[in-house]
Formats: structure tokens, C-alpha cells, sequence
């Protein structure tokens, strides 16, 4: 399999695995079977149904892989010279960066309830590119896939 293709298998396989974790979102899959999405949690938050403070702790745990995860494959587009794949994932990584350089990358229990529908927002806006990013990339396997036989 060429250089194309396996880049873009990886792709469609980290835009799978980012957008399952921002759906069925748990800091230990094996042992805790009853955690739910990180989309369903910020809805059970306004329900009441969870604590702040416990939200933010399961939260908190997945804001740093997911952005290592995104500039990683960002980085490799940039490598490989996939530019089109590389600037579709720009203004993720970028809005990413100015989170981290701001200070705001991380989920505060008092702060939470005022922030909630903003917290909810970018959540469906990634959940959506993550979604857009997966059948992306897996068009662009299949095209290479096919160039290359």
C-alpha cells in the first residue's frame, strides 16, 4: 500500500476514533462501561443528573489527547504534502492553539454553568468536522487506493 493510502487509512481511522471518543467519551473504557458521551454529558449537566465537578474531571481527561491527536495528523498531512487534507484540518488545530495559548483548553467546575451552551456548541461543531473529516479521508484512500492499482 503506497504512502498516500496508508496516510489517509490512518486518517479515516483517527477521524473514527476522535469521533467515537467525542460520542461514547470514557477515561477507562474497560473498567467503566456506564460512562456516556461527552455530548450527553453536558445535556445530563443541565439536567442536573450530574455534579460540575465530576463532569469536568471526566472532561478534563480527554481536551489534551484530543488536540495531541488532531496536531498529529495535522502534522502529518503537512509532511506528506496532502495540503487540501492539511487545510481542512488548519482551523481546528488553530482554534486548538489559541485555546491552549489563552489558557482556556481546560473545563472549570465554576465556571461551567455559565459556559455551558458555549461547551455544548463547540462540541457538536467538532463532533460535526470529525464526522465531514471521516468520510473525507476515506474518499481520499479509496481515490488513492484506486490511482495506485
Amino acid at each position: 500500500m503506497p504512502g498516500d493510502a496508508m496516510l489517509f487509512l490512518f486518517g479515516v481511522i483517527m477521524a473514527a476514533f476522535l469521533l467515537f471518543m467525542m460520542v461514547f467519551f470514557s477515561s477507562r473504557i474497560i473498567l467503566d462501561f456506564a460512562s456516556i458521551g461527552q455530548v450527553i454529558m453536558f445535556s445530563d449537566l443541565e439536567c442536573d443528573y450530574i455534579n460540575p465537578i465530576d463532569l469536568c474531571n471526566k472532561l478534563n481527561q480527554f481536551v489534551l489527547p484530543e488536540m495531541g491527536a488532531q496536531a498529529f495528523l495535522f502534522a502529518m498531512f503537512l509532511i506528506n504534502g496532502s495540503w487540501l487534507a492539511a487545510l481542512l484540518n488548519l482551523p481546528l488545530v488553530v482554534f486548538n492553539v489559541q485555546k491552549v495559548t489563552n489558557n482556556r483548553h481546560m473545563y472549570d467546575a465554576t465556571e461551567i454553568f455559565r459556559t455551558l451552551s458555549i461547551h455544548k456548541k463547540e462540541c457538536f461543531f467538532k463532533l460535526a468536522f470529525y464526522l465531514l473529516c471521516f468520510f473525507f479521508y476515506l474518499y481520499r484512500m479509496i481515490v488513492a487506493l484506486i490511482a495506485d492499482s
